[in-house]
């Protein structure tokens, strides 16, 4: 199966849905917790679409820690995380946390609500960073999103939380249909570690790889030495000056 699917949760019992609400396998006990909680998260349907698949049904994502899909309640969409039953944690709600503190500074989807099993959270439709790079993008469109993805990291850095994936963003890095950015998954996000948001975020995008290619394709030749060293004096002294001069020599 894999066309788009809108599943109301009374048909979610049946398979293969059933199995990826509790994937990797299904208990007839955690399946029917599961859907009571899904009821009390006022989650009406699943609606299975996406570029990943799970049991042959697509699905928005996969990871170490949950399956995401799109959620219906109370008449829109949202993005729904379900905690994999192998998972190594109990439950979602450091995710949660982890968010609210970066809404808190204008960064990532809108927490919605949160259970032992389930994050509802604001469903961003667009394209991963690599595939939007991939289009044809026109200089003052690629530097206005950079600019405000360096923005958002740097506010990131400013409430000291470190999302801890930026390096390698593919996967967490969505650009909306209005060319917003958006800083997703914070599952493994922490207030515990130094924050290096904005020079894990210039790594992946100017240093090496893909990302850097396409920029330089589009906005003319980065130097390199000279967004390393911006970028090691902003490690040593997280300040706004130090934060602009480097924003200055990855974009100008």
């Amino acid at each position: 199966m894999r066309n788009e699917t809108v599943v109301p949760i009374e048909r979610l019992k049946e398979e293969p849905f059933a199995s990826v609400l509790c994937y990797p396998k299904c208990g007839s006990a955690e399946l029917e917790e599961r859907l009571e909680e899904m009821q009390n998260l006022n989650v009406e349907a699943i609606e299975f679409a996406g570029k990943t698949s799970v049991f042959n049904v697509p699905v928005l994502g996969k990871g170490h820690v949950g399956i995401v899909v799109i959620g219906h309640t109370k008449g829109k969409r949202i993005a729904l995380k379900i905690r994999r039953v192998d998972a190594d944690r109990n439950g979602l709600q450091h995710e949660a946390r982890m968010l609210t503190i970066a809404n808190s500074v204008l960064v990532g989807p809108q927490l919605g609500d949160v259970s032992q099993n389930f994050l509802l959270t604001q469903f961003i439709k667009g394209e991963v960073i690599t595939e939007w790079l991939g289009g044809n993008i026109e200089e003052a469109c690629l530097r206005r999103v950079l600019e405000e993805v360096l923005e958002q990291c740097w506010r990131l850095d400013s409430v000291a939380l470190d999302h801890g994936e930026l390096s390698h963003a593919p996967k967490h890095l969505i650009i909306d249909k209005e060319e917003k950015p958006f800083i997703v998954d914070f599952e493994t996000a922490s207030t515990k570690r130094r924050p290096a948001n904005v020079t894990s975020i210039c790594q992946f995008l100017f240093v090496g790889g893909f990302p850097s290619l396409k920029v330089e394709e589009v906005l003319g030749k980065r130097v390199t030495s000279e967004i390393v060293e911006a970028a090691r004096l902003y490690k040593k002294l997280r300040s706004r000056s130090n934060f602009e001069s480097l924003l200055q020599t990855c974009l100008v």
